[in-house]
């Protein structure tokens, strides 16, 4: 249980009050950003690393295959709070972005429940949701211009949206897949 790929995972969800924790902090709110967007990409970066590690010494389990999507649904979902609280994103797409990854989780559990579960396997959409989000999410937490040609609070702000629709599309695309196992299952 306690391999280096597990660890890694944990380190996202510890990381969670770091995060949030800048923004009380009495420092510069440029440095809060920095500091943020840069605790973002180390921890979300450990997603494919432990991944990667899991895999190439063979330390795959099924508890770090339940951790790990945890930890990254927690770390995106107190980000997206934090972001709320400061007014960078609408409370409407952060809601879109947390129901879908309720939604689907609770899928995915009865369809495993029911033996579906290839039903509501990963699919290339929910990849690119995910992908956009997680591009989005460092640069509203950044709220700067980058390199002085970036304005991250634009584009964040505009794939954070992105985002939504493809968690709409992605949610949508996992409800038709299944949909034929919910209705014999739902008697």
């Amino acid at each position: 249980m306690w391999t280096i790929p597990t660890l890694m995972t944990l380190t996202r969800i510890a990381a969670i009050p770091l995060i949030v924790g800048l923004f009380y902090l009495p420092i510069d709110k440029a440095d809060q950003n920095l500091w943020a967007t840069v605790m973002f990409v180390v921890f979300a970066l450990t997603d494919w690393l432990d991944g990667y590690l899991a895999r190439r010494l063979n330390q795959t389990s099924a508890f770090g295959a339940f951790l790990d999507p945890v930890a990254d649904k927690f770390l995106v979902c107190a980000s997206l709070l934090v972001l709320v609280q400061l007014g960078r994103v609408d409370v409407l797409v952060a809601l879109i972005i947390i129901g879908r990854e309720i939604a689907i989780s609770a899928l995915r559990e009865w369809m495993a429940q029911i033996g579906a579960s290839r039903s509501v396997a990963v699919h290339v959409l929910g990849k690119l949701k995910t992908t956009v989000q997680m591009v989005a999410i460092p640069f509203l937490l950044f709220d700067d211009m980058l390199f002085g040609l970036i304005n991250t609070a634009l584009w964040g702000l505009v794939l954070i949206w992105v985002a939504g629709v493809l968690t709409v599309w992605s949610m949508v695309y996992y409800l038709q897949k299944a949909w034929p196992d919910i209705l014999q299952h739902a008697k």
